[in-house]
Formats: C-alpha cells, structure tokens, sequence
C-alpha cells in the first residue's frame, strides 16, 4: 500500500482523501492572541502542519481556503492587536513560529495573494531580517516568506524601493557564515529583485560592491546557489554603466576561471555572462517598463524545511497538532471544495542562456511524501489526467 501511495503521490494523484475537520476559527483566535506563550506556539504549529502535511491538490486547497475565508491572519484588524502582530512577541518560539506559518502560507499561490493584501506585512518582515538573530530558525522563514512574495511583481517594487537589495548584497559578503537555507533564498531573492528595471538601477547606484559580492558567490562550495547568481548578473549587466564596472575590474577574467567547468549548464551560462560583458547594446530599461508583466505566481512551493529542527515537543499528557485543534476547536462541518485554478503547465526551462523570470529554490527541488492525512484505509490506486 505505501508503495502504491507513494507513486500515486509522484504522480500528483490522491485518490481517497479525506477532507480535515472544521475548526472554531474564532476561539482559535482569541486563543492566539490571549492565550499564554506556549499555547500560543502550539497553536502555530498545529496550523502549520494543517497546510505543511496535507496533500497537494484538494485536500491542502481545503485547508487553505479555510485559513483564508476565516483571516487567520487577521488581516483586517487594525493597530497592534492582530495574529500577524505576534512576529513581535517577547517569545522567541512565538516569533518563530508566526514565521514558519506565515512562510507556509507564502509558499501557496493562494497564500501569496491573501499575504499580499495584508498592508502591513512587509514591514514587519523586513524589520525582523533585522532584529532576529542571523543564524536563528525564525530569520530564516522570514526570508523564505519574502522570496516567495518577490514572485509577484507589485511585492518585487516594495521590496526594492524599501532598499533590500543592499541589505542582500551585504549579508551575502559574508557567505560562509550563512545557513544553506539563508545562502539560497537570500541568492534567489536578490535575482528575482534584479530582473526588474527599478531594481538594475538600484544595482547600478552601486555597481563595483554588486558585481564583486556576486563574482565571489560563484566560489561557494554551495552550488545550489549558481543558477541564481548566473541569473542576477546576467540581468544586471544588461545595464551599460554595470557593463563598464564589469570590464573595469577585470570581471570577465574572473569568470573565465568558472567558463571550463565539468558542469556543461554551469559553463555555458558563465559563456552568456562573458557575451553581455562585452555586449555593445545599449537597451537600458525604462524605469517601468516592466510594471505590467503578469506575476509569475502559479507555482505551489512547499518545502520540507519549513518544518525542520522543531523546537516544541508536547509534554506528558498535553496535546499538540491535528490532536490538539480537533478536541479543542472543532468547529461547524463547513469545508466547501471548490475547484481551484492551478497551473498544469511545466514551463520548460532554456538552458542556452540563463533563465530570466522569478522562481523560488523551492520550485527547483519538488519533495513528496506520504501525508499524515491520507486515508490509511486499504482502497485501489486508480489516476485521473491531471487538468
């Protein structure tokens, strides 16, 4: 059965889910806001795992829509007193846990857009990259949260006119003190933010400290963060006065160290970053003139990390999870399935240059297992086409 199960899940068909039981959204809630710390941290990771261990397709889109018709969140309430507000709790596994949901939710195209319409939120996000300790679990989701929201384009100009992209380049200087997890996300958000025409110029502003804090990253035992390097300077350097910094430091010999590499992808991208260093295109961008681009927000990003290294385990006799919200805070059987738009497409990926549209690392190294949620119920595995 399992080995049926896990095929059935490569192949994106779930045959026999069940759907997850209505929750009381308003005492979970006023719980979350009036409860003491540690309910308030179980409560987080309950949700969590509601979104993180159900089963893509209907039965995570149920779990979803409901956190969303509900404003778990509480998106619409104003001042201080909100769930979101919680990313400023004196508790360090409230925060971390606020940032694990809120990185979930991020991780869901349906999650983005309600994320988006929170006004407040990327200010809360961006302050705590500056509060929360550089190696800690909460920093960390909070930057996943963030590279995932730069997937929509009207997140990218905020993100860039609140001047992240130097905050990007100065906490990449100092990679080799960074987490895997921190290195990606921090490589793939400062790429999707130097695709647009506000973010090269911002680039340009400083374009020596860019161009060498990228060229360095190529060096990094972590080749994972290759692609999104190749991709930030291949864009960049579509600006002349980066081409001119480039040649003036010498950027192409640099590269010519990385252009004979085993990696026959890895090489040809270094040999299309060589060809716009000495391109002699003068096609500087408009300041706008992308703004009407479609998102590129169609991809479901959940990543096992957002559950990794947890760090609150019930006690005797205390309940967490599923355990914890269904004796707790059953609510009125209301689950209404909709059929959800989602994109059946796999774009196919150009390796002859280096990709120029958003993505998520998460988008690149799709994982599945077999859910706590699924029926354990002996039951045929039969698949519908995918639409």
């Amino acid at each position: 059965l399992r080995e049926n199960a896990e095929q059935s899940l490569n192949g994106h068909c779930y045959p026999n889910v069940p759907l997850l039981p209505s929750l009381d959204y308003e005492k979970l809630k006023k719980d979350l806001m009036n409860g003491s710390d540690r309910l308030k941290a179980l409560l987080l990771q309950a949700l969590r795992w509601r979104l993180t261990r159900s089963l893509q397709g209907e039965q995570r889109d149920t779990v979803l829509e409901a956190f969303i018709s509900n404003d778990l969140l509480d998106s619409r309430r104003s001042g201080q007193k909100s769930v979101l507000h919680l990313m400023k709790s004196t508790s360090e596994i409230v925060r971390q846990y606020v940032a694990r949901l809120i990185n979930a939710f991020a991780s869901l195209p349906e999650g983005r857009t309600y994320l988006s319409q929170i006004p407040p939120l990327l200010k809360i996000l961006e302050g705590a990259l500056e509060t929360e300790g550089k190696d800690s679990v909460a920093r960390e989701n909070v930057l996943g949260a963030l590279q995932k929201l730069s997937l929509r384009r009207a997140q990218q100009s905020a993100m860039i006119e609140d001047g992240l992209i130097s905050w990007l380049v100065d906490e990449l200087q100092n990679s080799d003190c960074l987490s895997d997890y921190t290195l990606e996300y921090s490589t793939a958000l400062l790429m999707n933010l130097c695709f647009r025409s506000q973010g090269k110029s911002k680039c340009a502003a400083n374009a020596k400290h860019i161009l060498s804090t990228l060229s360095d990253l190529l060096a990094h035992e972590n080749h994972e963060i290759r692609p999104y390097v190749n991709r930030a300077l291949y864009s960049i350097l579509g600006v002349p006065a980066i081409r001119d910094e480039a040649r003036e430091m010498g950027l192409e010999e640099i590269l010519r160290c990385y252009s004979k590499d085993k990696n026959t992808e890895f090489s040809q991208q270094i040999e299309f970053i060589i060809k716009q260093i000495n391109s002699k295109e003068i096609c500087e961008d408009k300041p706008g003139s992308d703004d009407e681009d479609e998102d590129d927000d169609e991809e479901d990003v959940m990543e096992a990390d957002i559950d990794k290294d947890e760090v609150l385990h019930p006690q005797d006799g205390e309940l967490s999870g599923e355990s914890l919200l269904t004796t707790e805070y059953l609510g009125i059987m209301t689950n209404n399935v909709k059929s959800k738009r989602r994109s059946a497409t796999q774009r196919s990926q150009n390796f002859d240059e280096p990709l120029q549209r958003p993505l998520t690392p998460g988008s690149r190294r799709s994982r599945y297992y077999l859910s706590p949620y699924l029926s354990r119920e002996p039951h045929s595995m039969s698949c519908r086409p995918q639409t």
